[in-house]
C-alpha cells in the first residue's frame, strides 16, 4: 500500500468539470493498493493518517493533528502509485492491485478513518479525475508498507 500524503490549505477532486469532493484544510491523501496488500496494511495507515501531527502550533513546529485544526482528508484512489518507471520509458503496473480487488479496500481505508472522527471526502473509484490542490508548507509525506 502506498501513499502521498500532502498538508493542503485546500484541495478539490473533480470527475467530468463536476467537483465530487472538497476540502479547507488537512490532507490530500492519494491511495494505491499493489498485489498482496490487506486489511492490516490498511488499519495501519488509516491510523497513521489519522494520528500525524503535521500542522504548526503557536511556536511553528509541526505538532498538531488533524483534530486540534478541524483539518478534514480528501481521499483520492491512484493506481499508478503501484507503477514502477525502473525499466524503459513507460511505467510497468505488474504489481498494482486489480481495480476490482483494489475498490473494497479503498472503502475499507475511508471507512477506518471516518470511524476515528476524521471527515472524508473522495473522489470516484476508478473515473479519470482531475485534482487541484494547495500544498502548505509544503509538506508531502509519502507511506509506503509493502505487504509481509
Amino acid at each position: 500500500m502506498k501513499l502521498v500524503i500532502q498538508r493542503v490549505s485546500r484541495a478539490e477532486v473533480r470527475v467530468e468539470s463536476r467537483v465530487v469532493g472538497v476540502i479547507a484544510e488537512g490532507f490530500l491523501v492519494l491511495v494505491g493498493f499493489e498485489k498482496g496488500d490487506a486489511d492490516a496494511q490498511i488499519k495501519k495507515a488509516a491510523r497513521r493518517v489519522a494520528s500525524l501531527r503535521v500542522f504548526e502550533d503557536e511556536q511553528g513546529r509541526m505538532n498538531r493533528g488533524l483534530d486540534e485544526v478541524k483539518g478534514k482528508v480528501l481521499a483520492v484512489s491512484q493506481f499508478t502509485l503501484a507503477g514502477s518507471i525502473q525499466k524503459g520509458r513507460r511505467p510497468g503496473f505488474d504489481r498494482a492491485m486489480p481495480g476490482e480487488d483494489a475498490e473494497p479496500l479503498f472503502e475499507r481505508f475511508v471507512e477506518l478513518l471516518r470511524l476515528q472522527g476524521v471527515q472524508v471526502e473522495t473522489g470516484i473509484f476508478g473515473a479519470q479525475m482531475e485534482v487541484e490542490l494547495v500544498n502548505s508548507g509544503p509538506v508531502t509525506l509519502l507511506w509506503d508498507d509493502a505487504p509481509t
